[in-house]
């Protein structure tokens, strides 16, 4: 399965309560944070979600 890195570049200030809980979910607690996953439906779910906060990059 592919592996996607997801980093934090927007701050969560004035965001929506699901949205933050969506960056908690994905292991983002700080700007900058870099987490890695599996590309699976649920994870580019909550991805696309936050998709103005996050960068995402293809890992091999």
């Amino acid at each position: 399965m592919a592996k996607i890195l997801v980093k934090q570049v927007r701050s969560k200030i004035n965001c929506p309560a699901d949205q933050k809980k969506t960056l908690v979910a994905l292991g983002l607690r700080r700007m900058g944070q870099v987490v890695e996953h599996d590309a699976n439906p649920a994870i580019l779910g909550m991805v696309n979600k936050v998709k103005h906060l996050v960068s995402v990059e293809e890992t091999k």
